[in-house]
C-alpha cells in the first residue's frame, strides 16, 4: 500500500507554488526544497495536488509548470496554517541572541503549526510507527550531502587520536559553555560569566537560585563523566541512566527517581502530545531507541537520532531534554568530532522544534536547529582546532618501531648516526618509508632529554648514563 501523503506536506507544496503566480516548474521546487523530499516523491505530491483540484499544470514535458487552481482560496487556506510573511522569507532572526537561522520550508511550516493556540491542535499520545519506520543505515533524518558538510565543519586536528582527546583538550571551555547553554534552555538565569565563575572557582552567583546552581554544577559532573570515560561510555543503557542521574541529582522531588526510568504517567507543558504512560511500554522502548541508534554509522545521524527520540519517550520523570543534548554529544566526543555546545540557541525555538517531533513526529524544524546550532557551536571552537598542532599520522604509524629503535640503541649503549640506525632498522618500517623514518629519528633523539625519554620506556637515570657514556 502507496505511503499516504500527509496534508502538511502537499500544503508545503503549495506555499512555494503560491510564491510564484506565473508557475514554477520540477526542478524549482525540488530546488526550494533543500534537503527534503526526492523528486520522484515531488512529482506524487504534485500529482496528488492535481488531482484534488489544488494546482493545475501548464505546459508539456520538461516544460511543465504548476499555478494554483485558486489562487485566492489556497492562499486564505495556507494562511491559516503559516502566516504570509513566514511564507515569504526563510530566515527567522533573534536578535537578543545575535542567533540567526534560515529555516526550512518545511521547518517554517511546523513552527506556525505548533504555534497555533494549544486549544486548536490535536491531542496525540506515542505514535510506535514513528520509531518503527525508521531503519538504521537505510533511513537518514540527516541527507547524505547534509552529514558531509556537518562532518566538514565538525573535524578536529585529533580526529585520528584516541577517543575524546579533542574534548579533553577543550574540556575548561566546553564545561562552561554547553553547562551555560543547555541549562538556559531550561530556563536557566545564569550568565555566561556566572557559569564560568561557578565552574573554575566555585563562586556562586549573588541572587540565583540555589536550583539554578545545582542544574550548573550538574552539568559540569556530567560533561566531565562523558569526558573522561570516553573510551568506555556508549549509547545503551546503562551510559543514559548514568546521565540522568548526574544530571538529576538534587533536582528531583523524588530522589528515588534519579537515574531510574519513569512508572507513573507524565505530561508536557504546553503541548498536546501526552506521552506513554506504562512502565513495561516505556522500559522496552528505551532499550529498543537505544539499540537502533546504537546500530547508526554515522556519527551526526546518531547525535541527531537521539536528540529526536529520547525526548519523545520521555523515559524519566523529568530531565528528559537535558539527557538527551549531552547524549547527543557522545558520537561527537567520541569520534573527535566539534561538540555540540547550543550556544545562543533560542528557547522558544527549540521548544517549538521538539513540539513538531512530539505533535507531529516531523523532524525539519528540529533539524533546522541542530545544524544552525552545530555551525554557531564550530564557529566558537574554530579558533581552538588552528592553534591545536595537526598530528604526524607517520609517526603515529610507526610508533611502535620508532620505541624499539629508540630503546635498542639506548640500552645497548650505541652512538647515535646514520649507521646505527640503518643496521637496528625495525622489520616493521616498509622499504619506501625507510629514508623517512631515518630522519624522524635523528629529530627524535635531538630533542630528546631525561624527562621525556619515559614515552619510550627509558627510566631518566638510565638515560642520563647513556648520555654519559656516548658523549
Amino acid at each position: 500500500m502507496p505511503k499516504q501523503i500527509s496534508a502538511l506536506e502537499l500544503d508545503l507544496v503549495c506555499s512555494l507554488i503560491a510564491r510564484h503566480p506565473e508557475g514554477v516548474g520540477v526542478e524549482g521546487l525540488h530546488s526550494a526544497l533543500g534537503a527534503g523530499p526526492s523528486r520522484r516523491t515531488l512529482q506524487r505530491r504534485l500529482a496528488a495536488l492535481v488531482e484534488a483540484r489544488r494546482i493545475r499544470s501548464m505546459g508539456e514535458a520538461r516544460a511543465t509548470r504548476y499555478v494554483l487552481f485558486d489562487q485566492p482560496a489556497t492562499l486564505a487556506r495556507l494562511s491559516e496554517i503559516a502566516p504570509e510573511n513566514q511564507l515569504r522569507s526563510p530566515v527567522a532572526a533573534y536578535p537578543a541572541s545575535g542567533f540567526a537561522i534560515t529555516l526550512s520550508p518545511e521547518g517554517q511550516v511546523i513552527r506556525a503549526q505548533v504555534s497555533q493556540p494549544r486549544q486548536e491542535r490535536k491531542p496525540v499520545g506515542y505514535q510506535i510507527e514513528f520509531l518503527e519506520q525508521y531503519y538504521p543505515n537505510h533511513t537518514a533524518y540527516l541527507p547524505e550531502s547534509l552529514r558531509l558538510q556537518l562532518h566538514s565543519m565538525g573535524r578536529s586536528p585529533a580526529w585520528q587520536m584516541p577517543a575524546g582527546t579533542f574534548a579533553r583538550d577543550i574540556l575548561n571551555r566546553l564545561l562552561i559553555d554547553l553547562s551555560w547553554a543547555s541549562s538556559q534552555l531550561e530556563g536557566n538565569t545564569y550568565s555566561w560569566l556566572d557559569t564560568e565563575r561557578l565552574i573554575a572557582h566555585g563562586q556562586v552567583a549573588d541572587g540565583k537560585d540555589a536550583l539554578e546552581t545545582q542544574m550548573i554544577l550538574n552539568h559540569k559532573a556530567a560533561i566531565e563523566y562523558l569526558v573522561h570515560n570516553s573510551e568506555q561510555v556508549g549509547i545503551n543503557p546503562e551510559t543514559i541512566v548514568a546521565l540522568h542521574a548526574l544530571l538529576a541529582d538534587g533536582l528531583m522531588t523524588d530522589p528515588l527517581t534519579v537515574g531510574r526510568l519513569r512508572n507513573i504517567p507524565v505530561g508536557i507543558g504546553g503541548s498536546v502530545y501526552q506521552p506513554l504512560a506504562m512502565p513495561q511500554g516505556i522500559e522496552e522502548l528505551f532499550g529498543i531507541v537505544l539499540q537502533m541508534a546504537d546500530e547508526i554509522e554515522d556519527s551526526f545521524e546518531q547525535s541527531f537520532f537521539l536528540m529526536v527520540h529520547l525526548p519523545y519517550l520521555q523515559a524519566f520523570e523529568d530531565v528528559n531534554k537535558r539527557v538527551s543534548r549531552l547524549a547527543a554529544n557522545i558520537p561527537l566526543i567520541r569520534h573527535n568530532l566539534c561538540p555540540l555546545t547550543f550556544l545562543d540557541v533560542p528557547q522558544q525555538l527549540y521548544v517549538d522544534a521538539l513540539l513538531g517531533v512530539y505533535e507531529l513526529n516531523r523532524v525539519e524544524l528540529l533539524r533546522d536547529v541542530y545544524v544552525a546550532a552545530y555551525h554557531r557551536s564550530c564557529q566558537q571552537y574554530a579558533a581552538t582546532r588552528r592553534e591545536m598542532a595537526q598530528p604526524d599520522t607517520f609517526r603515529m604509524r610507526y610508533r611502535l618501531a620508532l620505541t624499539e629503535i629508540i630503546r635498542a640503541i639506548i640500552q645497548r649503549n650505541l652512538a647515535v648516526n646514520e649507521q646505527t640506525i640503518r643496521l637496528h632498522f625495525p622489520a616493521s618500517v616498509a622499504e619506501a618509508d625507510r629514508s623517512r623514518f631515518m630522519t624522524l629519528v635523528q629529530e627524535e633523539f635531538k630533542t630528546l632529554h631525561a624527562g621525556n625519554a619515559i614515552r619510550f620506556g627509558i627510566r631518566p637515570l638510565e638515560f642520563v648514563g647513556w648520555q654519559g657514556r656516548v658523549g
